[in-house]
């Protein structure tokens, strides 16, 4: 696996050095550290890292700064992953994040992730233009998406689905997750993307306008 070059921005000086310390273990290199969302934009000029590990609430008003940042990263640069990695699921930011190219963008709960391989794993498929949004997260996006309609055309089990392939897996994966066969995830995902209204496009392309449209 190639190293990644990471930015962290997370206001916590132990969970700062904690993280950094567990991805340089890994065989990755940590290029710069931020306490807030001001030095984050300047680290990220000067770095230019595959990937930014991002917090939500940060100084000084611990609210929203850290996802506004995240935001602004992306629109400067669209092809850099960006992980968002906190405590709180702020749907109004979240959605617009997500909202131009889910590609390279994540959002995962700390309180939530149990294993250091997963979030590496997670990070990694952000930093190669994969998503990786914890299931909490996109339960609250959907829940206040404008397009309530169209998903309660989905079944339980199609609401599922689109929660892994949210999470960034693949048929396969949501075939194993879920102890069904490959042709029936297929079957399920090809019914997600008809009531959701998706025209026939690249694969790849419509999974991520499906999530989009979830959270939209």
């Amino acid at each position: 696996m190639t190293a990644l070059r990471i930015i962290i921005a997370e206001d916590s000086v132990i969970l700062r050095d904690g993280l950094a310390q567990l991805l340089i273990d890994r065989g990755n290199e940590v290029v710069a550290m931020v306490g807030d969302a001001v030095d984050l934009g300047p680290a990220i000029d000067e770095h230019r890292p595959d990937v930014a590990v991002v917090d939500v609430r940060m100084p000084p008003s611990f609210t929203d700064e850290g996802l506004v940042a995240a935001i602004e990263l992306r629109r400067k640069y669209p092809d850099m992953g960006v992980l968002v990695f906190s405590q709180w699921v702020e749907t109004r930011y979240a959605a617009e994040l997500l909202a131009g190219n889910a590609a390279g963008v994540g959002y995962l709960l700390k309180d939530r992730v149990a294993d250091v391989s997963e979030f590496v794993d997670a990070l990694t498929r952000v930093a190669s233009g994969g998503t990786a949004l914890d299931p909490e997260v996109v339960s609250q996006l959907m829940g206040s998406s404008r397009q309530r309609e169209s998903l309660e055309r989905l079944t339980p089990r199609e609401r599922e689905v689109l929660n892994l392939m949210a999470q960034g897996l693949s048929n396969s994966a949501i075939a194993d997750a879920l102890t069904v066969t490959d042709r029936a995830v297929e079957k399920h995902v090809g019914n997600i993307f008809t009531k959701l209204d998706l025209p026939p496009s690249d694969a790849h392309h419509r999974r991520v306008l499906a999530v989009l449209k979830s959270l939209a």
